[in-house]
């Protein structure tokens, strides 16, 4: 299955807000981060934001780097939630809406107050995806 895109890249806003979380969390994987807020976005019922990402950091992972040995479920999702969306399914549509669906969970993520600790990070993912908005 070909991965929406081949180099997850980050844009310089992002990886500060990755930075708040690594501090924050302890977690130190840019890619697990990266996973997380891909999920937390991927539960909220709207659309994000059809934005430009601005200019990209040094921060950058082939695919299988991001997805780990949860890269073919994680594109399963990315697909269907276009399909959910109403949205095509080509490399094109999904390479978009990855990127899209990664900025906008980082945002979230770390803007999130009630995140202090690792645990509030894990409690919080944990009750998004069980309770989506």
């Amino acid at each position: 299955m070909e991965p929406p895109v081949e180099r997850v890249r980050i844009s310089q806003a992002a990886k500060d807000q990755l930075i708040k979380l690594k501090r924050v969390t302890k977690i130190d994987q840019w890619n697990i981060l990266c996973r997380w807020a891909f999920c937390r976005s991927l539960t909220e019922p709207t659309l994000p934001s059809p934005v430009m990402i601005p200019v990209y950091s040094n921060v950058e992972m082939t695919w299988q780097v991001f997805g780990g040995n949860m890269a073919v479920p994680l594109l399963l999702a990315l697909k269907q939630r276009c399909h959910n969306d109403g949205l095509l399914t080509d490399q094109e549509t999904l390479a978009i809406q990855f990127r899209l669906h990664l900025h906008r969970g980082i945002g979230y993520l770390a803007g999130d107050l009630n995140i202090k600790t690792v645990e509030d990070f894990i409690n919080i993912t944990s009750w998004t995806m069980q309770n989506p908005s």
